[in-house]
């Protein structure tokens, strides 16, 4: 990641009246050569799993060329505390490296750091979209960033946050699925459309069975709205028949008359309110 892109997404953190104490902790920022038993990981690292081919890889090119990248930390009393790249700093010690060179910036307050780490990471384009979205989720609750100033800071569009935060919705099977690789960010979204929790794991299901593609799946959802459309209908219809044949037999007989129907035939439910009543509505049937 370029530090233009980093530095966009902080700037659009701060308030004016910090802008500059931003930059000038930045500008103390240099590299320097810190010892990886010293430093710690974030316990609020967006990314939770961490693909072990890529950082076998990862690992692989750090023994031939070295790091190319440094880590970024922030110092602490009991050493340093990684800001970002976690995934680096986990390679360097697959490597058997005793040092990582590091940025050591200055941070003034908890919610700055925390903050910071998860605008890197989500700014990560191969970010799991479900840690992608939890991240979203924690600036959302607890730092009560709106999704409008969340896509500034992280360089994207409102919509953007708004659907990876939706993705949260999903049954944790699906969650897990996503998570794991078995489908991707664009199924998930069609799975979404389905609105219901039994209708979501169905359509699932039939990805994960028949592997159907991002369109197909989008299809599957499209008729299957479309299919219960046409029940909802169909019963609009049916009821509107209903009433219209209670209205008939009101005007008739003169007193409230309620159709109920059965899985076989129905019930007619006529009220009376006295017996004089009652002999009135048997007359009109009699007759």
């Amino acid at each position: 990641m370029s530090a233009k892109r980093l530095g966009k997404g902080l700037e659009a953190l701060i308030s004016p009246e910090k802008d500059q104490n931003k930059r000038e902790d930045k500008k103390l920022a240099s590299i320097t050569t810190i010892k990886l038993k010293d430093i710690n990981p974030n316990p609020n690292q967006p990314r939770k799993t961490f693909n072990e081919n890529s950082l076998d890889e990862l690992t692989a090119s750090i023994k031939e060329k070295g790091l190319i990248t440094p880590i970024t930390v922030r110092q602490t009393e009991n050493g340093y505390e990684l800001v970002a790249g976690e995934r680096r700093w986990r390679a360097l010690k697959k490597a058997k490296k005793r040092t990582a060179p590091a940025y050591v910036i200055n941070v003034k307050s908890e919610s700055d750091f925390i903050e910071m780490a998860l605008i890197e990471n989500i700014q990560r384009e191969d970010l799991n979209p479900i840690d992608e979205a939890e991240a979203y989720a924690l600036l959302n609750t607890k730092y009560n960033m709106a999704h409008e100033s969340i896509a500034k800071a992280v360089g994207k569009k409102r919509v953007t946050i708004s659907n990876a935060l939706r993705l949260l919705k999903l049954p944790s099977e699906i969650i897990k699925s996503l998570k794991d690789g078995e489908i991707s960010a664009g199924h998930a979204r069609a799975i979404l459309q389905a609105k219901s929790s039994v209708a979501m794991k169905k359509i699932w299901k039939k990805i994960i069975e028949k592997s159907l593609t991002v369109r197909e799946t989008e299809a599957i959802v499209k008729n299957t709205k479309n299919l219960k459309n046409k029940r909802i209908k169909k019963r609009g219809d049916k009821l509107h028949q209903i009433q219209f044949l209670e209205n008939q037999l009101i005007g008739v007989l003169g007193t409230k008359v309620k159709l109920k129907p059965l899985r076989k035939g129905g019930k007619i439910e006529i009220s009376y309110f006295s017996i004089d009543d009652l002999d009135r509505i048997i007359d009109i049937i009699e007759t």
